[in-house]
């Protein structure tokens, strides 16, 4: 079974809030709330493809210092196994804007299982909740 590598951050603002993106129609997994994040390339380590990906969906600026490893989900889906570390970030520069037809909500830790959530990132939830 392929094993895909994908990056997730937990971007935390001032107040404690969580960022979540909700994968937009026509998406695999629709509808479903998610960190933000994704596939890293060839060559490409997981911090860089976050710096890019938060570029590239939500035009902020973080850097690999301002990315703490916190956890990581490891799941099997039907055609894959997922591999995905978790990075927590208090800094970066920018607001967080959505580009690709994503809708973004700030969350308060407690309130997570709120939100539906594709099965990897559940596990996650109540490690944030403890930490945050």
């Amino acid at each position: 079974m392929k094993v895909v590598l994908v990056s997730a951050v937990a971007l935390i603002d001032p107040d404690g809030r969580v960022l979540l993106a909700q994968r937009p129609a026509g998406k695999s997994l629709a509808g479903l709330w998610e960190f933000p994040g994704g596939k890293v390339e060839p060559g490409e380590s997981p911090e860089a493809a976050l710096i890019r990906e938060l570029q590239e969906e939500l035009g902020i600026d973080t850097w690999s210092s301002c990315l703490a490893p916190l956890t990581f989900a490891s799941h099997g889906y039907e055609d894959f196994h997922l591999l995905m570390p978790l990075f927590a970030c208090r800094k970066w520069s920018g607001i967080p804007q959505a580009r690709e037809g994503q809708v973004l909500k700030w969350v308060k830790p407690a309130e997570l299982r709120d939100y539906p959530m594709p099965p990897a990132d559940i596990p996650l939830i109540p490690i944030l909740r403890d930490w945050l």
